[in-house]
């Protein structure tokens, strides 16, 4: 697996931000901001000797549990952003990686902070990570202070929206792919939210795994309104009720 001595704890990788991953306002839509982090994560965990193809053939993979996005800015097709990453913990089944995005010139962007599992894929259970992964270096500095308490189950929905998974949602692990129940949940969010604010804060808790061919439905209820608009989801299975996703977004008004 490597020296660790010779690997890095932060690693920083540059996107150029593509014409399709902006919305109606020409603003970089949050969901490509998280696959920019999943991909950073991607490119360190493989220059540390841990990444999802190094873990594959020994029986494990790596699947995300816990995300908080913090959105601080907005940036516009083909500005350059710049993430730096980290992990910054690793304890029991439990390892944190933290992400920093910054402009070009040097604006906050974004900060985020993650917990991921490694699971067995035969039991489909978390494994104790020190027992199944070698050491690699850590950084114990948070990029968001959130020690990932349960987030609350939506109980009653305003508005609910079905969506069936295709092979186009599947990752590596054959499942839906994380950033998908980030961009399920936020169709939910009335318009007049949508067109007139700005996400400012995203928190996901995954809870169980959606497969091809399956139907979900992704629910809603607006907890707070005025300029800071608050929202409970879920996400659940549709043939049998299973709870996926949990999220909370909060919302501010544009420009």
């Amino acid at each position: 697996m490597g020296d660790t001595r010779q690997m890095e704890p932060i690693y920083e990788k540059s996107f150029q931000i593509r014409s399709y991953e902006v919305d109606m306002a020409g603003r970089v839509r949050p969901t490509a901001l998280l696959n920019y982090l999943q991909e950073a994560a991607g490119d360190h965990a493989r220059l540390l000797g841990v990444a999802v193809r190094d873990l594959i053939p020994r029986g494990f993979t790596w699947v995300l549990s816990r995300m908080h996005l913090r959105l601080l800015g907005t940036a516009s097709s083909r500005e350059e952003l710049r993430v730096r990453t980290w992990p910054s913990s690793r304890e029991g089944r439990f390892s944190c990686r933290e992400f920093e995005v910054t402009a070009a010139d040097g604006r906050p962007m974004a900060l985020a902070s993650a917990s991921f599992a490694v699971l067995d894929l035969a039991t489909r259970r978390p494994v104790v990570i020190g027992e199944r992964l070698p050491s690699y270096p850590l950084l114990p500095r948070r990029a968001v202070e959130d020690d990932f308490a349960t987030l609350p189950r939506l109980a009653e929905a305003e508005t609910e929206l079905s969506f069936r998974v295709g092979w186009g949602e599947l990752d590596i692990n054959r499942h839906v792919n994380n950033v998908v129940y980030a961009a399920w949940a936020l169709e939910t969010v009335p318009a007049a939210v949508a067109q007139k604010c700005l996400l400012a804060d995203l928190e996901i808790g995954y809870r169980a795994e959606a497969l091809y061919g399956e139907t979900v439905v992704a629910r809603c209820r607006q907890e707070s309104g005025g300029e800071s608009p608050v929202f409970i989801h879920q996400i659940v299975r549709a043939g049998d009720g299973v709870e996926l996703t949990r999220l909370v977004s909060r919302w501010r008004r544009a420009g």
